[in-house]
């Protein structure tokens, strides 16, 4: 019911019960292949086991099913490859290797799929960004703290802020990437059935994969878990962030957003509702439980675990699933959103100038001091919501403050487009940065 929510078909289908039985079986294969091509096993042999490690040969939920008695599915799948193999290929199947070998390998195999959809959809969620603060560099609104109107700034800048996180979330997620390992230790992580050739045939395996070569074996040391872990539930905080300022700008009494398009209710039919961003929300709300529990897995005992390695699979299948949705979520709710210049300069004069009350108090503070001058201004504000009349109008009026400052003055202390201080060079440095990350 709820799947196609938080998930894509292309994420559904990466991290599926056949897809993980495909990544165990990729790595049978590959290990027969790397203890031929060290002298092993006989070629004849691994080129057989290739062959039979389709994943349409096997019965996926009956090793599931089967997966309960010994708390691993890679038993069952082993028994079941062997019987696909003429006599003398049965001996070489899963030489040297023992089940968390096999489950290890196959979630970095999982993993670096979905991480290929993830970061292209940030990438691109990233392009619409510098996109947006390029053309709306300009465009004043009001930035807010604590939920309440602050100072002057621009939908660019907020934009460029997007940007950034988004940027670094890619970064991070091409260096873990970069991490995924092979995990090739045998049953104590020793390698000893395998004699001296271990270390050669893990070198070749790597190579076989595609994966990077770890110096040992890693089965209870699961800093790469947990750092991709990390890795997803920040990206999954850079887009949730997003959302949730899309959310509050799209609410119908700010109504400086919309999404492309919207979605209706089942009982008023004049709602257009952010439901991008809701999914998005949705799935970020769920992404920080999953890696708490990798977290918390990370002690294992002693060279092999009870437990706590088992606890990881559906976790990092969920992480992998949420981010993968929340990303193209992002990527499509970007595309489409449309601005509303018109409504935030209104919203930016719903105040009637107080906003601008720290630029006209830093303009007579060399004439006032700061104490004064922020005195003085603190009153004027008092008197145009006591009056409702506007700050400029009482900064023009009060004799005090046209001692110090001239009508022109006071005009351009409140005009909040002279007040955005170094925000369109921090939208050109995003810029910039950002280019500079599209050219590695």
């Amino acid at each position: 019911m709820f799947g196609p929510m938080f998930g894509t078909p292309a994420a559904a289908e990466r991290t599926s019960a056949g897809a993980w039985l495909q990544a165990m079986l990729d790595f049978e294969s590959a290990l027969a292949a790397a203890q031929a091509a060290a002298g092993v096993v006989p070629r004849a042999a691994a080129e057989e086991i290739a062959r039979c490690c389709r994943a349409e040969l096997f019965d996926v939920d009956s090793i599931a099913e089967r997966a309960v008695s010994s708390a691993t599915p890679v038993i069952a799948l082993v028994r079941d490859l062997t019987a696909l193999l003429g006599e003398d290929a049965k001996p070489h199947v899963h030489r040297g290797a023992t089940s968390q070998d096999v489950i290890d390998t196959a979630a970095m195999l999982v993993a670096r799929d979905v991480l290929d959809l993830i970061i292209d959809d940030l990438r691109a969620a990233a392009d619409e960004c510098a996109r947006l603060a390029e053309q709306h560099r300009g465009t004043v609104m009001i930035a807010r703290s604590l939920l309440q109107q602050a100072l002057p700034t621009t939908f660019g800048n907020r934009c460029a802020t997007w940007l950034i996180s988004l940027d670094e979330a890619v970064t991070a997620l091409e260096r873990i990437r970069g991490r995924l390992a092979v995990q090739f230790g045998g049953a104590a992580g020793t390698l000893a059935a395998l004699g001296a050739d271990g270390v050669r045939v893990l070198e070749l395996l790597a190579a076989e994969l595609g994966l990077a070569e770890p110096v040992a074996p890693w089965h209870t040391d699961r800093t790469r878990v947990a750092e991709l872990a990390g890795a997803l539930g920040t990206a999954a905080g850079a887009v949730g962030k997003i959302a949730l300022d899309v959310e509050l700008h799209a609410q119908t009494e700010v109504g400086e957003l919309a999404e492309g398009a919207a979605g209706g209710s089942s009982a008023m039919p004049h709602k257009q509702n952010p439901v991008s961003a809701v999914l998005v929300t949705a799935a970020s709300k769920r992404v920080p439980g999953l890696v708490a529990t990798l977290l918390a897995a990370m002690p294992q005992e002693h060279e092999r675990a009870a437990g706590s390695w088992q606890s990881e699979w559906e976790p990092l299948t969920d992480l992998l699933r949420l981010v993968a949705a929340a990303a193209a979520q992002t990527r499509r709710l970007l595309a489409g959103l449309r601005v509303h210049p018109e409504r935030m300069a209104a919203n930016l004069d719903l105040t009637r100038g107080l906003v601008m009350a720290e630029s006209a108090a830093g303009r007579l503070m060399d004439s006032l001091g700061r104490t004064e001058a922020q005195d003085l201004v603190g009153r004027l504000c008092r008197r145009a919501v006591q009056e409702g009349t506007t700050l400029r109008t009482e900064l023009l009026a009060d004799q005090r403050v046209r001692e110090v400052l001239s009508e022109d003055e006071v005009v351009a202390a409140t005009e909040p487009a002279d007040y955005l201080g170094s925000a369109p060079a921090f939208v050109d440095r995003a810029l910039t940065a950002h280019a500079e990350l599209e050219k590695r």
